[in-house]
């Protein structure tokens, strides 16, 4: 696929400005976001993503369409998981919700940022080494393992009570002094005439580190599905795109979607099978086959998409069908609870 650069450049000026666009129009001025404000940026941002798609397919063949789809569907999904730790944090930190916004659109210009970064380094790597493909494989594959094991163990609720008092941040709050309460949005105050950082500015660390470690999810993950830069960095950057909306609009189902681990880990796993399947067929290891490329067949790029879609849909019907079931066990339970308890004060 060859791109050139005024695409870039006409790519990342467009996304910078709905950066702005969104601080200027929706962050600057705090309050906390109605339902219906949330819902329709999400499906506008959503739309923009669907329709670059349909551009790259138009423009560059639908190879290449499916492979930015695929990619951009898959770090959607990643990008709601990682909803459940910007919650911890913000939890953790008790921002107030009409300050949210502005963390979350900060945090979200970190994570383009860092991640085009690993991108450019990613894509220098795998021109020049195709063995990294088996170690992205190795690392999807461990991925996959970690999230069935958090999900069964139920790590997002674990986590909980790290999230604002992890060994960085307190070694930060012993090196930087700050302040006990938030001023404002401000990230800095002055209290006795000392200048001092806010819980906001720990908050912004917070999510940056948060960031860098969710990179290493999801770019080995993309590039297991397309190796293309431009492709990888716009899948990161839609996605990330209206993650502030999806926040807001989807933060009370959270908890509700049980199983989006299991489907994430499922995910994270097929492409590990694809990434492999990819390193052998491109394989020039030397003590692989003596270096030469295995006859393997590769997965299409339909499958990729068929797999993808089809676990995210599973994975979210069964977690909204699995928890309005034990709601409703569970207002049973407190009806019936409060029944007995009725009958047996009759009876005294």
């Amino acid at each position: 696929m060859n791109v050139p650069l005024w695409v870039w450049l006409a790519t990342v000026a467009a996304i910078i400005g709905m950066l702005v666009f969104d601080f200027v129009g929706h962050a600057r001025d705090p309050h906390e976001p109605t339902l219906r404000e949330s819902a329709i940026w999400s499906a506008g941002y959503i739309a923009l993503a669907l329709l670059f798609g349909v551009g790259v397919g138009v423009f560059s063949g639908w190879q290449y369409g499916g492979e930015y789809m695929a990619g951009w569907l898959t770090e959607k999904a990643l990008s709601v998981d990682n909803l459940f730790v910007f919650l911890l944090i913000m939890t953790a930190f008790a921002v107030p919700k009409v300050h949210q916004q502005k963390v979350l659109l900060i945090g979200i210009a970190i994570a383009i940022v860092m991640r085009g970064a690993f991108i450019a380094v990613g894509a220098v790597i795998i021109e020049r080494f195709v063995a990294v493909f088996y170690l992205f494989a190795i690392v999807l594959f461990w991925l996959a393992y970690s999230q069935i094991k958090e999900a069964l163990s139920g790590g997002h609720e674990q986590d909980a009570g790290d999230a604002g008092d992890s060994r960085l941040i307190r070694m930060v709050r012993r090196v930087l002094p700050t302040s006990t309460e938030y001023d404002g949005a401000k990230l800095t105050t002055r209290i006795d005439g000392k200048r001092l950082l806010t819980p906001m500015a720990l908050v912004i660390v917070a999510i940056g580190l948060t960031d860098l470690l969710f990179a290493f999810d999801s770019i080995p993950a993309i590039f297991g599905l397309t190796q293309e830069p431009f492709l990888v960095f716009t899948a990161n950057a839609f996605a990330l795109l209206g993650l502030r909306q999806l926040y807001f609009l989807i933060g009370g189902l959270l908890e509700r979607l049980i199983f989006l681990a299991h489907g994430l880990a499922v995910i994270l796993a097929f492409i590990g099978v694809k990434l492999t399947l990819h390193a052998l067929h491109e394989n020039n290891v030397p003590f692989i086959n003596g270096g030469q490329p295995v006859p393997v067949p590769e997965v299409p790029i339909w499958l990729s998409l068929l797999v993808i879609t089809g676990t995210i849909a599973v994975a979210a019907i069964a977690s909204l069908v699995v928890s309005r079931k034990r709601a409703a066990e569970e207002k049973d339970g407190r009806e019936l609870t409060r029944t007995s308890g009725h009958g047996r004060s009759t009876e005294e």
